[in-house]
């Protein structure tokens, strides 16, 4: 080494480490001060007023676990992160300590919500009808603004890679005086923590026994820049602060009225705070109860234990096998939470029911936790969230088989068009082959598919609207390359593809294990009263022509359906659609659905020529119609879509194929009450 070399070098010494370390990776001396000044908080129990010496233990012994991890890089991580850091050097959360109002708040993060339209929705379903606390419309408001502009809202999140869902409840929400400036001081607090001004909006509802806001909140901040925000905040900061408003508003809980809401739960079908704290006292499910304490606190909470076992014991969820010695069964929490869900959803049912001036008997309610295995038709009386962070519907209906049908975990795209009163089918999920799936087992030999055969043979035929032939085959291409990575089919060369002899009914399994989704098809956006009067071919107009009347049951829906089909026959009679023989029988005017369709579009055409300042004509059966589809409108026939033209406009049957292509050129060919579409080299006819 040259003397240039060692003026050069420099000594780099590492941190100090201990000098017997343990096993693992080895921790600061800053580390270690912090755990132990965790371990030795006086975190209060978060259960009961008065823990037991062993939950106390047990709940130090989780605590401290919990410390360790919350003490990782996360803590570190986003906006927040100091005010994290600092209620962890001061003895932890402070949300649960005695006197602090408790307050429920459930968060979620939800990427790309503007690009895909889930904000738009859940912003509809937020302020859907009767969440307010008169049962109106629930009010869209944000930090400066009574009544917000959602749209505006969706619009400046359009592009945001994320956004913040929180859902706050405090447990005396009800005597909060303002539910709106509680909110503004909470979400002002939130971004003084945050470092940041928040763009956001939310909705107070009425419509639970807890009232509770809805907050959403862009994912950027007041630089633009995408807003992180700490894990552990999110866990327990804005609870924290909610928490801390609420108790300044209406005080510290008192001992009273702890004891008053504790002694509530003790008969309550679902998973309480005695039995949570019960839980974590049990050693190998066994739970003794032998002692009395002295202290009168600790007696209470010896009492309620005994009463709420008692309980428990009826349920078949606890034994004891001596007196004061209690097992716990090894399901009371699940039981207990299931339990608390049914209880919740026959409460949300008898509410949509009576809403509806309509009483049905419990025993008939049935509570759907998939898709229904037999196709369900009914009236529409409740649709919400089924998790009021996400996306998916519930949707309760009245059915015409005399049951009240709850159904969670619909797609809310199958159910936009169906409001309340509406009448729909849900069935389990689609399963039916695809006609792509059928054209290619057809155009198949001996188990090969050719795609230039497939052209050749559409372009002998001459079927394809707009000659777009080669789009057409290769929409079928398409389908067999999603197929091949699924194992289904095999490609052999550009012109070859193996079509195994199972094909459709493999083809149909794979759609169906990708969608597990209710299958719903909107019959009628009517409800039953303007089906009655109604100009256009009804949901009721299509029973009458079947005359079966085996599936309406003679109570409920189905009685009401049978008068409402009862009366649509005196209107088609006093309105010359159909005679009653001298023996009472019914003849009906010979293609009534179609006369009655025909009827209804050229009347709403003429009224929409007036509005719209461009004449209106009928399509008729076979013709070609194109033009620029510019909307939809809702018939007691159906769905129609607008299709203008420079000099006019006409109205045709709706197909969701088409709901892409707003505000674009179309063309299609209209067929016995349906149209077929050419939507471009894009999509094919046999999709």
């Amino acid at each position: 080494m040259s003397d240039d070399d060692e003026i050069r070098f420099r000594p780099k010494p590492g941190r100090v480490r201990s000098d017997t370390p343990k096993a693992g990776q080895t921790k600061s001396f800053l580390t270690q001060a912090k755990k132990l000044a965790r371990q030795h908080s006086n975190s209060p129990s978060r259960s009961l007023a008065l823990p037991s010496p062993r939950s106390r233990s047990q709940a130090l012994a989780k605590g401290g676990k919990a410390s360790r991890k919350n003490g990782g890089p996360g803590l570190k991580r986003g906006r927040g992160a100091a005010f994290v850091r600092a209620r962890t050097l001061s003895g932890g959360w402070r949300h649960s300590a005695p006197g602090m109002r408790r307050v429920i708040v459930k968060t979620r993060y939800v990427q790309n919500a503007g690009k895909n339209g889930k904000s738009a929705a859940y912003l509809r379903y937020i302020q859907r009808d009767g969440t307010s606390r008169d049962g109106e419309r629930g009010q869209l408001y944000s930090a400066t603004e009574d009544r917000a502009d959602g749209h505006a809202f969706v619009e400046r999140g359009a592009n945001d890679r994320h956004q913040f869902r929180f859902i706050v409840s405090p447990e005396d929400g009800a005597d909060l005086s303002d539910v709106t400036a509680y909110t503004r001081d909470l979400m002002s607090q939130v971004e003084t923590d945050l470092g940041t001004k928040l763009d956001w909006v939310a909705v107070n509802h009425h419509n639970t026994g807890h009232p509770h806001v809805h907050i959403i909140v862009r994912g950027k901040d007041d630089l633009g820049e995408n807003l992180v925000i700490n894990g552990d905040y999110l866990a327990n900061g804005i609870r924290e602060r909610a928490s801390e408003l609420t108790t300044l508003e209406l005080g510290p809980v008192t001992e009273i009225e702890q004891s008053r809401k504790l002694s509530a739960e003790i008969h309550q079908d679902r998973f309480t705070r005695i039995d949570r704290a019960m839980t974590e006292e049990v050693e190998d499910r066994f739970l003794d109860l032998r002692h009395e304490p002295a202290d009168p606190k600790r007696q209470f909470n010896r009492t309620l234990r005994l009463r709420r076992l008692a309980k428990l014991e009826k349920m078949g969820l606890a034994t004891e096998h001596a007196p004061g010695v209690w097992e716990l069964s090894e399901r009371v929490e699940p039981a207990l939470r299931e339990l608390g869900e049914r209880g919740d959803i026959i409460r949300n049912m008898h509410k949509a029911l009576k809403a509806d001036g309509l009483e049905r008997d419990p025993m008939t309610f049935q509570v759907h936790d998939t898709a229904p295995e037999v196709p369900i038709v009914g009236r529409v009386v409740d649709k919400y969230l089924s998790d009021e962070l996400g996306e998916n519907l519930t949707v309760v209906v009245d059915g015409i088989d005399g049951r009240t049908h709850h159904i969670a975990g619909v797609d809310p795209a199958r159910v936009e068009d169906a409001r309340i009163g509406s009448i729909v089918e849900i069935g389990p999920p689609d399963t039916a082959s695809r006609p792509s799936d059928r054209t290619i087992t057809a155009i198949a030999e001996d188990g090969i598919y050719r795609p230039s055969r497939h052209l050749e043979q559409a372009k002998f035929e001459g079927r394809i609207p707009g000659g777009d032939y080669e789009g057409y085959v290769n929409a079928h291409v398409r389908r067999l390359e999603a197929l091949r990575r699924a194992g289904i089919v095999e490609r052999i060369d550009a012109d070859q593809w193996r079509i195994p002899e199972d094909f459709d009914s493999r083809a149909a399994a794979y759609d169906a294990g990708r969608n597990r989704q209710a299958s719903v098809r909107v019959l009628s956006t009517f409800d039953l009263e303007r089906q009655i009067g109604a100009d256009g071919a009804t949901w009721l107009d299509r029973r009458l022509i079947t005359s079966d009347a085996s599936d309406l049951a003679p109570a409920g829906f189905g009685q009401q359906v049978r008068e409402a089909m009862d009366q649509r026959r005196e209107h088609h009679i006093e309105h010359g659609d159909a005679t009653r023989n001298r023996d009472g029988r019914i003849f009906y005017r010979r293609n009534l659905l179609a006369t009655l369709r025909e009827r209804e579009v050229a009347g709403v055409g003429a009224q929409m020529a007036t509005s719209r300042a461009l004449p209106f004509r009928a399509a008729t059966d076979g013709e070609t119609v194109s033009g620029k589809f510019t909307g939809t409108v809702q018939l007691s026939s159906g769905k129609f879509a607008v299709v203008e033209k420079a000099h006019e406009f006409t109205l045709v049957p709706w197909r969701p194929i088409i709901d892409r292509q707003l505000g674009r050129e179309v063309m299609g060919i209209v067929q016995g009450g349906s149209v077929s579409w050419q939507l471009g080299r894009q999509r094919g006819l046999g999709l």
